[in-house]
């Protein structure tokens, strides 16, 4: 009984429990559910309210009229170097790792680094100040009769301390300190019963002789440094140094991004323009077999109208997708080559949307971008010597590895220094006052120490140390061990370097052949387009004589048309390899008319630096240099100079009483206004430049031009083998391309 009575109290504390564990559940089921959610951020979104309402992508089943914006590569790159920002790309970078991807900010940021900037190192020679305020209350027993009142100690005690120390360029610190105490107990042998102040203002210096001396050490290593530890002013300058040069790396990508995307847009045009015509001429023949089928005449078999119409139907599928295009990888940087490859995809809708992305622009606002240049169809020749001469001087990957590589040295020079033991010389001097009062105004006659600060002023207990101090680690581990850890540091630089050189060199090579190449190949596309035209020709004359099969007909159309899309493709291949010389030889910016420049100084260093040069003649009584500071740089990057807008307060040198000048910004393209798209695939053609595209609307169209190119397919002639090498201002090497026509 006493069992059962026992098994059943338990079964009902255990079901009390549990409901009371269910009852808490459930009260905190709704904070659980609260804090187990994923939060967004206050910041609002999106941060371009105008990119909420931007129009959406046309309807390609639904077509309407079509409005262009024919663009050059010149207004292209203008337009994006007006409006970027973030200098995007076209592998997905920015949303896949943003932190990556360079933007206009990169250096300013790098030098604007509160650990590792300039600012940051310089900040260790700045004067330090720090005070000190502080108020105590001691009480305490001793056994000690002779403390206090029969060895109870009562005590105030107040202190003030200001210090002002300051590290200077060559190791030394110099320091001014000054000190009050007031003291009042209750001690029976005091001589002021009210308390009494002592004040104190001492000067002190530190120079050491061995370790952490010299200028070119601590402009290296910075205050504080340890080995392998380095952060001086001019190593923080060299990493900003680097970060210029990888926004250089940054933007020399872009633009060539930009031309791989302008240079694709007119390929898909053009591609889209040749199936279109194929299909057309396809419609046609089908219409005229079908209307033999109906008529059951010789000529309209079923097999016929079947190919016929097949031939039709490929022909608009491969219409609709040079009309809107797959989202595939396009021709971009590091891309097969370090420059791009190009890709030739279809797609005139994908190929503008990059565009676009690349300019800074909405994906959509009402207008299709068209290209209004044409890609170089001459011979370009170069001077090797000089070529790869320049190569190995103006990369910028390059010159980013040099930037490391002195990074290096300088690190080697600073590591030798901790061999050295510590060797500092003190000096300290300093003027003690005492008195019953800090500073007493009504003086009394005959009483020295009534005021604390007039005995500071009379120093009449002046003090003062002269002393070195030696320290050094037995064996010097740490210092072997920095030493030979920058050793191997710069010796794996250099090597870095060499091996940059020579793939440098190598690609160089690769895109001084693929213009030959792509040359070459321009060349016989030109006679089998050329070819396949006159078979076309022959092939229907043929079979509207009763001589010729249909099949082969179609078959020749088909080859045709391949062969067409093949020749401007190589033509787009021929402007991408000379412009890949460009690039793999450091001259793209340069190429393109851009050119970098930092932001100008501010006023009070252009006074500062004419200040300098006006003593730099004089003679000087004391030189702390133990050792003349290493040259970081040799001169600006070869590049277009630039002069940069003077800024609101800039001074120029020599002429301190200039007024400000307002600052001048070249005035801002406007951005486009978003109507929607119409997708119209008859309205998607180029403007014809030859009659092989476009028909009879050519000459009409040329009519209206100022300007108009001669295509080669004009003349049926097949193109000679060899052609002379063309040269552009009097000078070969000098690649003439279209938009940049110097």
């Amino acid at each position: 009984m006493s069992v059962a009575v026992l098994s059943g109290c338990a079964i009902l504390s255990g079901c009390a429990a549990q409901k009371l564990a269910d009852d808490a559940s459930a009260g905190i089921s709704h904070y659980t559910a609260m804090a187990t959610q994923v939060e967004t951020p206050t910041v609002p979104a999106p941060i371009d309210e105008s990119l909420a309402h931007m129009p959406g992508p046309a309807d390609v089943r639904n077509a309407g009229p079509v409005e262009y914006w024919d663009m050059s590569l010149l207004e292209a790159v203008e337009y994006a170097m007006s409006h970027a920002r973030v200098l995007q790309d076209l592998g997905g970078t920015l949303l896949r790792a943003p932190e990556t991807v360079p933007t206009t900010y990169w250096v300013a940021v790098q030098e604007s680094d509160p650990q590792y900037g300039t600012e940051a190192a310089l900040s260790a020679f700045d004067a330090q100040l720090s005070t000190s305020l502080f108020f105590q209350k001691n009480d305490q027993e001793f056994n000690n009769r002779l403390v206090g009142v029969n060895g109870f100690f009562a005590q105030q005690y107040d202190t003030l301390e200001a210090q002002i120390s300051k590290r200077a360029v060559t190791g030394d610190q110099f320091s001014v300190r000054h000190a009050v105490d007031y003291n009042q107990d209750n001690n029976l042998a005091n001589q002021f019963t009210g308390g009494a102040y002592d004040t104190l203002l001492e000067a002190q210096v530190r120079h050491p002789f061995l370790q952490g001396s010299g200028v070119e050490f601590n402009r290296i290593a910075g205050p504080g440094a340890r080995p392998g530890v380095y952060n001086g002013v001019l190593i923080a300058r060299l990493k900003t140094d680097v970060s210029l040069t990888e926004f250089q790396i940054g933007l020399r990508d872009f633009v060539s991004n930009l031309e791989n995307a302008y240079w694709d847009l007119y390929f898909a045009y053009r591609d889209l323009d040749a199936k279109i015509k194929a299909r057309d001429e396809a419609l046609e023949t089908w219409r005229n077999i079908n209307a033999l089928h109906q008529a059951n005449r010789r000529g309209g078999e079923t097999d016929k109208e079947a190919q016929a119409r097949e031939q039709y139907f490929q022909f608009e599928e491969e219409v609709q997708n040079a009309l809107v295009g797959r989202e595939l990888e396009g021709t971009r940087t590091n891309n097969g080559s370090t420059s791009g490859t190009f890709r030739g995809l279809p797609g005139v809708h994908t190929a503008e949307r990059k565009l676009r992305l690349l300019m800074g622009l909405p994906p959509t606002d009402g207008r299709l971008i068209r290209p209004s240049d044409e890609p170089p169809i001459c011979y370009v020749t170069f001077d090797w010597p000089e070529l790869s001469t320049q190569a190995l001087c103006n990369r910028e990957e390059l010159r980013r590895q040099r930037w490391v590589v002195k990074a290096r040295e300088l690190e080697m020079i600073a590591s030798n220094n901790f061999l050295r033991p510590n060797l500092d010389f003190v000096g300290r001097y300093g003027v003690r006052g005492f008195g019953h009062d800090l500073l007493n105004t009504a003086r009394a006659p005959g009483d020295p120490f009534d005021n604390a600060y007039r005995s500071l002023v009379n120093g009449d207990f002046p003090e003062w140390q002269l002393g070195l101090e030696f320290s050094m680690p037995i064996g010097f581990r740490q210092a072997h061990a920095g030493v030979r850890n920058a050793e191997l540091r710069l010796a794996q630089s250099r090597a870095v370097l060499r091996e940059q050189e020579l793939q440098v060199l190598n690609n160089l090579t690769g895109a001084v052949d693929q213009v030959g190449r792509a040359f070459l190949v321009l060349q016989t596309s030109i006679n089998r387009t050329i070819a396949a035209r006159d078979q076309l020709k022959a092939l229907r004359a043929a079979y509207e004589a009763d001589k010729a099969e249909l099949f082969v007909v179609l078959d020749a159309h088909r080859r045709y048309t391949e062969a067409l899309s093949n020749y401007f493709q190589a033509r787009v291949d021929y402007a991408l390899a000379v412009r890949n010389v460009q690039f793999e030889k450091g001259s793209l910016l340069e190429y393109c008319d851009i050119a970098l420049a930092e932001g100008p100084w501010p006023a009070k260093a252009y006074k500062d630096a004419a200040q300098r040069e006006r003593l730099r003649g004089r003679a000087r009584r004391t030189d702390f240099v133990l050792r003349k500071p290493p040259i970081v740089s040799q001169g600006t990057a070869p590049q277009q100079t630039m002069q940069p807008a003077p800024g609101p307060n800039d001074i120029p040198p020599g002429d301190s009483a200039a007024k400000p000048v307002e600052p001048t910004s070249p005035p801002t393209p406007p951005l486009l206004p978003m109507d929607r798209l119409p997708a119209d695939p008859q309205a998607h053609r180029l403007p014809a430049s030859d009659p092989w595209t476009n028909g009879v609307n050519a000459q009409r169209w040329a009519e209206t031009q100022p300007v108009s190119w001669q295509s080669p397919l004009e003349n049926p002639v097949a193109v000679p083998p060899t052609t002379q090498p063309a040269t552009f201002n009097g000078a070969a090497g000098i690649v003439p391309h279209s938009p940049f026509v110097r």
